[in-house]
């Protein structure tokens, strides 16, 4: 059953991933009308919004592109800064999105924020604690059981935060985008919705596996007295 399991969500995190390039591939050709960069096109959403002090800049590497709250920092990936694509204008947004939830305390965006940290050891429990206890034997079935269902628990908790805060920041981008005219009602419009659209995927296929993986270590807890 494990193995199915492993399989099982690491297919469904393949294929989110995959829909995610094939789409983006997809949508990062030609020219909006608008004529402008994801870069530009980031810098006027905060401006008109009155949002300051948020610095935009880029980084080498395919879809990299993300906001870091603690710096105020929009970060995009180079093809997404500097490309006139339908892609490279919704992926701007998206991240515009998210400086606008900090600037709005939208509570999602600061209830993840509180999280990483504790996700950030959560992570490195599930990874390490299955090794450790092979190869010492120092933790018993349930005590492990226990203790990674904990881990788990929290990485589900914290993906689950994490999809209300994406998905709003998909709704901001498209809106944001219509309503300043910096993409052409149709196929541009079109472009923007599917590929936003697929990012969203990643967080669920997230959110479904670490869902699987708590439920695995806990129900046996849960059902320890009848299976003994």
């Amino acid at each position: 059953m494990i193995w199915i399991l492993f399989i099982a969500t690491m297919a469904l995190s393949l294929w989110a991933a995959a829909r995610v390039k094939a789409v983006y591939h997809r949508y990062n050709q030609g020219t909006v009308r608008s004529g402008l960069s994801g870069g530009e096109v980031a810098d006027l959403i905060l401006r008109r919004l009155g949002i300051r002090h948020v610095e935009i800049t880029h980084a080498d590497g395919m879809l990299g592109d993300h906001y870091d709250p603690i710096h105020k920092r929009l970060v995009l990936s180079s093809n997404n800064f500097y490309g006139r694509t339908p892609a490279a204008l919704g992926v701007a947004a998206h991240e515009c999105g998210h400086a606008i939830q900090h600037a709005r305390a939208y509570k999602p965006l600061h209830w993840r924020m509180a999280a990483v940290g504790l996700t950030t050891y959560a992570n490195y429990i599930v990874m390490f604690l299955p090794l450790l206890g092979i190869a010492t034997g120092l933790l018993t079935p349930v005590l492990g059981a226990t203790i990674l269902a904990v881990a788990w628990g929290v990485i589900m908790l914290f993906n689950l935060v994490t999809l209300p805060v994406e998905f709003d920041a998909s709704r901001r981008a498209k809106a944001v985008l219509a309503d300043f005219g910096f993409i052409a009602p149709g196929e541009e419009a079109t472009g923007v919705r599917k590929v936003l659209d697929a990012a969203a995927w990643t967080y669920v296929a997230a959110f479904i596996t670490s869902l699987a993986y708590f439920l695995w270590h806990l129900l046996p807890l849960l059902l320890g007295n009848r299976r003994n």
